[in-house]
């Protein structure tokens, strides 16, 4: 057995984001078939306690195209030279540590390069993000990553309107014990923000600033539960 969250769009702006931490039967092992009888066991879980409500796999591991290209890995937009960044690479490449960084030519590397890289790891402990001359706090944890996916998703028409037909989100890969930033909160934030008309489809994604004031009201960021690019 394991036990993952399944992060849902609330609709209430009092707390944008709802986070179910499910027990589920885990499949070991590597290979893509037994994660995605994970990912199953984890669903099924899940819809026992909501049979109405529809969720969507955010990983390469998803059964859905759709979960597939918005893995932050797959994730892209296009930068000023025509070159194409993922999240995955941009979220690296701003990453700044006590020693160094932050190391912008990681943007241009793809999504399995820029985790790998070395640097990332022999520069200290990471005490900042820096994205275009903003300097980002590592509190609250997952504001930096949430913002920097929606803005990204926020550039993918075809993808953010799909999202809203979805009424929960998990990421296989992701464990709360390990690691706090998660593609499947990301979305579930966008959605809320949508439903309750806080964001329009027009609408551009605020600024660090009204970001920050924005989602300082999720349980997710006062840490009470576990936790543009041209």
């Amino acid at each position: 057995m394991a036990n993952r969250p399944v992060f849902v769009p609330s609709n209430s702006n009092e707390e944008l984001v709802i986070i179910e931490d499910l027990d589920f039967e885990w499949f070991a092992g590597f290979s893509v078939a037994q994660k995605k009888k994970s990912v199953e066991s984890l669903h099924c879980a899940f819809k026992k306690k909501h049979p109405t409500k529809n969720v969507l796999e955010i990983s390469s591991k998803s059964d859905s195209e759709l979960g597939i290209m918005l893995s932050a890995f797959n994730l892209q937009i296009e930068l000023r030279n025509g070159h194409k960044a993922s999240v995955e690479s941009l979220y690296q490449s701003s990453k700044v540590f006590q020693e160094g960084g932050p190391y912008d030519d990681i943007r241009y590397k793809s999504s399995l390069e820029a985790k790998r890289d070395e640097r990332l790891k022999s520069s200290g402990d990471i005490i900042a993000f820096e994205h275009k001359g903003d300097r980002w706090d590592i509190e609250p944890k997952t504001a930096f990553y949430n913002w920097l996916y929606l803005n990204v998703l926020n550039l993918n028409s075809n993808l953010k309107n799909q999202v809203l037909e979805y009424d929960a989100f998990t990421d296989i890969e992701f464990n709360p014990k390990k690691s706090f930033s998660c593609q499947a909160n990301a979305i579930a934030l966008y959605v809320s923000l949508r439903r309750n008309k806080i964001l329009e489809d027009s609408d551009s994604i605020p600024n660090k600033k009204d970001f920050l004031q924005l989602v300082g009201r999720s349980k997710d960021n006062k840490g009470e539960m576990q936790d543009m690019f041209k």
